[in-house]
C-alpha cells in the first residue's frame, strides 16, 4: 500500500485530525512500531496525557477500506493517533516485523465475520412488507392532498397574499409534511416561508418580485402531481419494490449502496477525477453541503458527491475536502437523476494526476459552445432537476468586453462568465500566464438566468495540457 499525504486527508475526519497526527509523529510520540510479515497490519504505541500509552494499528487488509483502531476514547474516525500512525508510515519510519497481538487478531476475525454475514444477507432477495407500505403511501398521499390545498388556496387567493401570510403558516405545514414521508416537498415548502419572509421585509415599495415563489409553486405543483401519479400506481400494482426515479428521495426514501445495486445503478473498476469542490449553505435544509464535481475518465460523465452535514450536527459529521488524486474505484454507486448524477463508493485507491490525465479530461470536454447549450436547454426542461449543468467547455480565449468576462470557442460562439455567489471569474484576471487564457479547457457550470433570460457559465477550474488550475479550494 503506497501511502500519501493526500490518501491521509482523504482518511481523516476533519483538518483537526490532520494537524494533530502530524504533530504526534513529528514530535516522536509512536513507540514499538511493528508489522505483520504480509505487511497488512501496522500497529505501534502513541504517549497520551495518561500514564499508559494508546495502543493504535491500521489493518490494509481491504485496501480500499483501511480499518483504523485506538484505545484512546476518542469518539472521531480514525482518530488523531490513527492519522498520526499514518504520518509515521509516510515517513517511512522503521516497523520490526512481528507475531500479531491476541487482541488485536481476535478483532480482524470478528470484522471478518461480520463482512461474511453481511454478503450472505445482502445476497438474500429482501421481501417488502406490502401492509406497511401500503399504509405508508395512503398516509403520503394524504399529505399531497395538504400540500395540494395550499397552494390551490395560495393561487385562487393570488400572489399578492404572500406578502400578508405569516412566514409561519408555511414553516408549520413543511413541518406537518414530515409527518407524511414527504421530505422533498417539505423542503420547497421550507424555501416558499423563506421567500415569504424575504418578501415581507421588501413588500413596502409595491415592486415585489414574485419570480421565485413562482418557480417554487411551479415545482412543488410538479412534485404533487407526479409523485401522486407514482403513488397511485404502486397501490394499483402492489408493485413496491425499488426503481431508479429520484421520486423515492422526494418522498422521504434514503438509499443504501446495496439498494443502488439492487436496481443495477452501479459500475465496476471506475476512475475519477474531481475537477472543483465548494461547500455551500442551504438554508431550507438547515445544512452544509461538501460539493464535489467529478469526471469519470473512461465515460466522460461528470458526476457530483453531496456530504450532507446538518447545522446541528457539524462537530460530528467528517467535513469532506477538495481531492488532488485519481480516485480508483472498486464498485462505484449512482443516484437517480439528470445529466449530473449524484455518486456514491465505498473505499477507493488513489493515484497522481499526470499529463495523460489531463489529456483525457480535455477530450472529454463537449465538441462546442452550442452542443453545450443545447445540453443545458434539454436538462432545465424538466422541473424536477436542477436549473444548471456542470460541463466542461473547449475556448479559444477569454477577454473582458465592457468590463464583462467573455469565453469564446473555436466556432467564434461567445458565452458570459458570470459568478452566483464565489469571486472566480474575477479571479481569471489575475492568473498569472496569459496562456491560461487561450485554447484551453473549463469546467463550469452552466445555467439559466431568470431575470436576463440567458444562460451563463460559473468558472470553477481550467484544465491545460498538464495540469488542473482551481479557482477555488
Amino acid at each position: 500500500m503506497k501511502i500519501t499525504e493526500e490518501w491521509i486527508l482523504l482518511q481523516a475526519p476533519n483538518a483537526s485530525a490532520v494537524q494533530n497526527g502530524r504533530k504526534l509523529s513529528q514530535k516522536g510520540s509512536f513507540s514499538e512500531l511493528h508489522k505483520t510479515e504480509d505487511d497488512t497490519v501496522y500497529w505501534a504505541d502513541c504517549a497520551g496525557s495518561g500514564k499508559n500509552p494508546y495502543h493504535t494499528s491500521i489493518d490494509f487488509t481491504n485496501e480500499e477500506t483501511p480499518t483504523c483502531r485506538c484505545s484512546c476514547p476518542s469518539r472521531q474516525f480514525p482518530c488523531k493517533h490513527a492519522v498520526g500512525l499514518m504520518f509515521e508510515l509516510l515517513a517511512q519510519k522503521p516497523f520490526t516485523v512481528a507475531p500479531i497481538p491476541e487482541d488485536l487478531a481476535k478483532k480482524r476475525e470478528k470484522q471478518a465475520e461480520r463482512a461474511e454475514k453481511k454478503q450472505e444477507q445482502a445476497a438474500k432477495p429482501k421481501k417488502p412488507n406490502t401492509a406497511a407500505q401500503t399504509k405508508k403511501i395512503k398516509k403520503q398521499l394524504e399529505g399531497l392532498d395538504l400540500a395540494e390545498q395550499m397552494v390551490n388556496d395560495l393561487l385562487t387567493n393570488g400572489l399578492g397574499t404572500l406578502a400578508g401570510v405569516s412566514e409561519k403558516v408555511y414553516e408549520k405545514l413543511a413541518k406537518d409534511l414530515g409527518s407524511y414521508y414527504l421530505t422533498g416537498i417539505q423542503t420547497e415548502f421550507s424555501r416558499l416561508a423563506a421567500e415569504v419572509k424575504y418578501i415581507q421585509q421588501y413588500s413596502k415599495d409595491n415592486q415585489v418580485d414574485y419570480s421565485d415563489s413562482i418557480r417554487i409553486l411551479i415545482r412543488i405543483h410538479a412534485m404533487i402531481q407526479k409523485s401522486r401519479a407514482y403513488l397511485e400506481n404502486k397501490l394499483e400494482t402492489k408493485a413496491y419494490g425499488l426503481e431508479d426515479t429520484v421520486l423515492f428521495e422526494a418522498l422521504g426514501g434514503i438509499w443504501k449502496l446495496e439498494d443502488l445495486e439492487s436496481i443495477g445503478a452501479c459500475k465496476e473498476n471506475v476512475e475519477l477525477v474531481q475537477l472543483a469542490f465548494e461547500v455551500v449553505y442551504d438554508d431550507a435544509r438547515k445544512e452544509c453541503i461538501d460539493k464535489g464535481y467529478w469526471l469519470e475518465l473512461g465515460t466522460g460523465d461528470i458526476h457530483q458527491t453531496n456530504n450532507y452535514r446538518p447545522v446541528k450536527a457539524l462537530k460530528h459529521v467528517k467535513q469532506e475536502d477538495s481531492c488532488f488524486d485519481v480516485l480508483e474505484i472498486p464498485k462505484l454507486y449512482y443516484y437517480p437523476g439528470g445529466y449530473n448524477r449524484r455518486v456514491r463508493w465505498d473505499g477507493c485507491k488513489n493515484r497522481e494526476v499526470d499529463q495523460s490525465v489531463c489529456q483525457t479530461i480535455r477530450q472529454k470536454a463537449q465538441p462546442d459552445l452550442q452542443t453545450a447549450v443545447k445540453l443545458v436547454k434539454n436538462e432545465i426542461k424538466n422541473t424536477l432537476t436542477q436549473k444548471q449543468v456542470a460541463m466542461l467547455i473547449p475556448f479559444s480565449e477569454i477577454y473582458e468586453i465592457e468590463k464583462a468576462l467573455v469565453l469564446e470557442d473555436a466556432k467564434g460562439d461567445t458565452i458570459l462568465l458570470q459568478d452566483t455567489m464565489w469571486d472566480n471569474a474575477n479571479k481569471l484576471r489575475w492568473l498569472p500566464n496569459a496562456d491560461w487564457l487561450k485554447n484551453q479547457v473549463m469546467f463550469g457550470l452552466l445555467r439559466y438566468d431568470y431575470a436576463d433570460e440567458r444562460i451563463y457559465i460559473q468558472p470553477y477550474s481550467i484544465i491545460t495540457e498538464n495540469k488542473i488550475i482551481r479557482l477555488q479550494y
